[in-house]
């Protein structure tokens, strides 16, 4: 006879609680405890269990060739972001603000990938509003497949009757199995719903696009185990009002993480944007205070990344501090440095730093941009408007090595600067052929030399 447990799922986690409680026992979050039911079968004693034949098992160093190969999609940005292109049974998520361009993405591939074909299960839109879009965007895909379905048994028949090379799933939110009383979009329901298509994409060997929603905080909704089962997590960063767009490997089985594609949104869809770092300094203005290039990597790419301050007399008690695209902690730290190794004061200013063009920076090299903003704009004197920088700050002031020096300093070189500052122990071991670059490197061994080499 089946029994009907209750458990509360943390939404945040996926940890399992027996009782409600105000607080998650495992991430400490509040609130996100979600009443689940389960309906599970008896389970047979192990003396009524029949034998099955055992799994094969291979050594590490056997030599067996593998049937497994990537598809590149034509889309140059896309398949940098996916390590090289569409791996064989993969699972794919993609997350992102609505409209901000997930199923538009998602139907371009369709005509890219000539000869294969699609199935594209639709549970928010009806076949014909996807049609009507397709033909908007000038779109002509004679391999795609559509189905308006929301019913997880029957898009696994749809899926083993057209057995097609890519499924995309839009999206898995609305998904939900009769297996389960919860509604669709409970933790319970996105769970066993991915896990049923992850399989059927394992054993039938087709490559599956899930396009999951976020929660107003920016993270994917659903239990954390959602991003856990599958292999990449393609996540969409910037505003939808915003022309361009940004997709980040968050995660990534077959290739690097946290690399990225920077896309361009036209009336036509979203084209790729082939030199990011133009696009990145494009309205750059070189004589105002306040401002600072950083020689940056994001995955395998160098970028230019314009970095801005706004320094002003506060008019409050407590100073504000807001952030855009950078952890406020770390500006909190840079603060403090400045004030107490350079004597900078910080404690009556309000500070407000802004990554342009909406990219999210994440790596430590960017403290030197962002300390050389905020010097700028305290001393209101403009940075050198020919130097690039980079460099992690340590609490004593010192400037620490960093990775990936010499593409820092290549891409400066590209877009015409000529001086990048960087931490002394970078340029001991350059080679000459770095040496002879067009651009004078500048080492530095603590962040008072750096802000002086930068005309602070």
């Amino acid at each position: 006879m089946a029994k009907v447990a209750t458990r509360y799922v943390c939404s945040a986690c996926g940890a399992v609680s027996l009782k409600y409680q105000g607080r998650c026992f495992e991430c400490q979050s509040w609130g996100t405890l979600v009443e689940t039911h389960d309906v599970r079968e008896e389970p047979k004693s192990r003396k009524q269990r029949s034998p099955g034949a055992l799994p094969s098992v291979e050594n590490l160093e056997d030599d067996t060739p593998s049937g497994f190969h990537r598809t590149m999609t034509g889309i140059g940005e896309l398949d940098r972001v996916l390590g090289g292109g569409l791996m064989e049974a993969s699972a794919i998520l993609v997350g992102g603000e609505p409209g901000i361009g997930k199923s538009t993405l998602m139907i371009q591939l369709a005509p890219r990938l000539e000869g294969k074909k699609v199935l594209y299960v639709a549970g928010e839109e009806s076949p014909n509003q996807i049609r009507e879009r397709a033909r908007r965007l000038g779109i002509k895909a004679p391999g795609l497949r559509l189905v308006s379905e929301v019913s997880l048994e029957r898009i696994l028949d749809t899926i083993a009757h057209e057995q097609p090379f890519l499924v995309i799933v839009d999206s898995i939110q609305t998904v939900h199995s009769s297996d389960y009383q919860s509604s669709a979009g409970t933790i319970t329901q996105i769970r066993e719903c991915a896990s049923a298509l992850i399989r059927a994409a394992k054993e039938q060997n087709f490559i599956l696009a899930v396009i999951g929603h976020i929660t107003k905080e920016g993270s994917l909704a659903g239990p954390k185990a959602l991003e856990h089962m599958v292999d990449t997590v393609l996540q969409f960063e910037g505003e939808g009002y915003q022309r361009y767009r940004i997709v980040r490997s968050v995660k990534n089985r077959f290739g690097p993480t946290n690399e990225i594609g920077v896309f361009r949104m036209e009336e036509t869809g979203l084209e790729e944007v082939s030199n990011p770092s133009e696009f990145f300094i494009s309205d750059r203005t070189a004589d105002v205070p306040g401002t600072a290039v950083l020689a940056g990597i994001e995955g395998s790419r160098a970028l230019l990344v314009e970095v801005q301050a706004l320094v002003s007399r506060t008019g409050y008690s407590m100073p504000q501090r807001i952030s855009t695209g950078f952890d406020l902690k770390r500006i909190a730290i840079i603060l403090a440095v400045l004030e107490k190794r350079l004597q900078y004061q910080t404690a009556t200013q309000d500070v407000f730093v802004k990554i342009a063009g909406g990219l999210r920076l994440v790596e430590p090299a960017a403290d030197l941009a962002v300390a050389a903003a905020i010097a700028s704009g305290l001393q209101n004197r403009p940075c050198s408007p020919s130097a690039a920088c980079c460099g992690e700050i340590g609490l004593s002031g010192e400037l620490r090595a960093i990775s990936d020096g010499e593409r820092r300093i290549r891409e400066a070189v590209h877009l015409g600067f000529s001086s990048i500052v960087m931490p002394a122990a970078n340029t001991r071991e350059l080679k000459p052929s770095v040496r002879k670059l067009s651009i004078r490197i500048v080492g530095c061994r603590t962040l008072h030399e750096a802000l002086e080499s930068m005309e602070l």
